[in-house]
């Protein structure tokens, strides 16, 4: 076919997961719970952050937002694998594709700047107690989460001038169910070598710097927490960041593997199975991770269920 330069006649046809119809049935019902799941329990983050007033410090204030994003990161995404599944028309247009890409970014982007944001709150609250009102002021948080944003768009936009420069033949077939850069590289006409190459530039500077600022607020916490005396002290310490500890290794581990296999694996179909982790199981695990031995947390809930 003959290439063309990215106008609205390509159209994209996702493979998804599988093409047995047997198994089709099951992954609707699986995909639909995850998401009516992942909303629900986002949801309730943010209605208890908002409604209990001993929650409205930075670090509940960084964990509803992240609710948000997280919402926001799997409607990216999850619900057009269920209506494709329900009509059995897995196609998107160019233009979709590529607001698809668009906003894939922008929340992928800012739950790793949150991430981030999140750890430098914990480091500040655990290695600098007395400071941390200061510290952690109503201005500072709004900045850091300007920033986070503005560092979301742009990342997303570079992403998306890549998809803009790329070719493609009139009919794509994407073996994955979602828009995304690797495998609009590997299935584009021309020559993507360049692209490939600044994709994992962008990858080390948008990836790579917050993961370096977590494992730097990381380990002054630990050198501090282990010249505490006293056991009980250490162990209240490592608790009010072991919840995000957790959801860090669970959202960079998968995503990292996923990008990293990418260059390497020659089955995109099981690429496609492990990006289920991060775009579907890390949101929906999220409000779990944080509110299961989080005092306060458990607190807003029973508030909730005593209000309706």
């Amino acid at each position: 076919m003959d290439p063309h330069n990215g106008t609205g006649t390509v159209e994209f046809l996702f493979l998804g997961l599988s093409d047995d119809p047997q198994v089709q049935p099951l992954l609707f019902c699986l995909f639909l719970s995850m998401y009516l799941v992942t909303i629900t329990g986002n949801l309730l983050i943010i209605l208890a952050v908002c409604s209990s007033s001993h929650l409205h410090t930075p670090m509940y204030f960084f964990l509803s937002i992240l609710s948000m994003t997280d919402i926001g990161f799997t409607s990216t995404t999850v619900p057009k694998v269920i209506w494709d599944i329900h009509t059995q028309r897995k196609t998107i247009s160019h233009s979709g594709c590529l607001a698809q890409l668009s906003l894939f970014y922008i929340f992928g982007c800012l739950d790793c700047s949150l991430l981030t944001v999140m750890a430098y709150d914990r480091f500040v609250a655990i290695c600098h107690p007395l400071h941390y009102p200061i510290i952690m002021n109503p201005r500072l948080c709004s900045l850091l989460l300007l920033a986070s944003v503005c560092i979301s768009l742009l990342d997303s936009q570079i992403h998306v001038l890549m998809m803009l420069q790329l070719t493609f033949c009139a009919h794509v077939e994407i073996p994955h169910f979602f828009c995304d850069i690797p495998q609009l590289l590997r299935l584009s006409c021309g020559d993507t070598s360049t692209d490939n190459l600044l994709m994992y530039f962008i990858a080390a500077i948008f990836g790579g710097v917050p993961v370096s600022g977590i494992l730097y607020s990381y380990s002054r916490i630990v050198s501090s927490v282990l010249r505490v005396s006293s056991k009980g002290g250490r162990s209240k310490a490592f608790s009010t960041c072991g919840f995000h500890l957790s959801v860090v290794c669970l959202f960079y581990g998968t995503a990292i593997g996923v990008y990293f296999s990418s260059a390497m694996s020659d089955s995109p179909r099981k690429e496609a199975v492990t990006s289920v982790m991060y775009t579907m199981v890390v949101p929906m695990l999220n409000p779990f991770l944080y509110s299961l031995r989080n005092k306060d947390i458990k607190r807003a809930f029973q508030k909730l269920l005593t209000l309706t």
